[in-house]
């Protein structure tokens, strides 16, 4: 549940901002984007993020996988998609004191990172191909 709440927000929130680029700032709707943005990343998403790292590793460690090539290579993208996390709260910040200042396009292109490290974590889960 951890982990489904944790990419549903991960998906949603550049959306979010790719809308929110259009809003004028100090709109309502810009007003209302700001508090979206805000309760998905402090009451969704952050700590879903912290559940998901807490049990990952406990799983990690009660399935004797610590030592496996595969885990590390999945940590490594585990770390990478808490990065893209982090920026993602940077923005909301910015968003929140008006100023955002990249294009709709940055927004969509930073969409898909998410979707691309969940894939490729779940093909080294699943396949653990070293």
């Amino acid at each position: 549940v951890a982990i489904i709440s944790w990419m549903a927000g991960m998906l949603y929130l550049p959306r979010l901002f790719i809308y929110h680029c259009d809003a004028e700032k100090g709109s309502k709707q810009s007003e209302t984007f700001k508090v979206m943005e805000r309760r998905l990343l402090r009451i969704i998403m952050t700590p879903a993020m912290a559940l998901a790292w807490v049990l990952g590793l406990w799983l990690a460690w009660a399935g004797g996988h610590l030592t496996a090539p595969w885990f590390w290579a999945k940590l490594a993208l585990v770390v990478a998609l808490s990065a893209v996390h982090v920026y993602f709260a940077s923005a909301v910040r910015r968003f929140g004191e008006d100023r955002n200042d990249k294009p709709q396009r940055h927004w969509r292109i930073w969409n898909e990172a998410p979707t691309i490290l969940m894939i490729l974590i779940v093909i080294l889960v699943v396949v653990k191909p070293f």
